[in-house]
């Protein structure tokens, strides 16, 4: 197996330990969102700087930049495949709680703003389909969102579109830093 595969699985088993400790010490996986959001990117660039860094340093022949590229994204796309299937698997089976949980975050704020006639009436000032339409039946419309927002097979797909381009514009722009910076020819 290629060290930048290698270098692309350990850092994403590396991230999945860190969301595991998260989870089993209990501590809110709400108010953490943000930090282990900027470590999933930040294990993405890191195991495509590591892995390219390894196999630009061994590699006895002269590449290009293509082929740096290539190299850089054979270390994010392994990442990005493992890090999106646990997601799907860690919302779907270990906390579905959490997506249950934003969910019924949402209903409420719904609720909240059909509960007055002004939030009403701005809601059906909003949208052109709200406005013969009365507060049980927009709930019923709007509660659709959250619920294909907030689902696991949602956040596998988001996650692994997102984490693919930043894995390619990372493997790009660490190709260039390093052919300019590092490993000058």
């Amino acid at each position: 197996m290629k060290i930048t595969v290698q270098v692309g699985i350990v850092f994403a088993l590396l991230w999945i330990a860190t969301k595991m400790l998260f989870f089993y010490n209990g501590w809110n996986v709400r108010e953490k969102l943000p930090v282990l959001v900027l470590l999933n990117i930040l294990g993405c660039l890191l195991s495509i700087a590591v892995g390219l860094y390894y196999f630009k340093k061994n590699d006895k022949e002269d590449g290009n930049a293509l082929r740096d590229i290539k190299n850089g994204m054979t270390a994010g796309v392994p990442y990005t495949i493992i890090v999106s299937v646990f997601l799907y698997f860690y919302y779907e089976k270990i906390d579905p709680e959490y997506n249950k949980g934003e969910i019924a975050n949402a209903e409420m704020q719904i609720l909240n703003a059909l509960s007055t006639k002004q939030g009403l009436r701005e809601i059906q000032e909003s949208n052109q389909k709200y406005e013969v339409m009365g507060a049980k039946e927009i709930y019923a419309e709007m509660r659709q969102g959250p619920k294909n927002l907030y689902n696991a097979k949602f956040t596998m797909t988001i996650s692994l579109l997102s984490l693919l381009l930043l894995a390619t514009i990372n493997s790009i722009l660490i190709s260039i830093i390093y052919r300019r910076l590092i490993f000058r020819s």
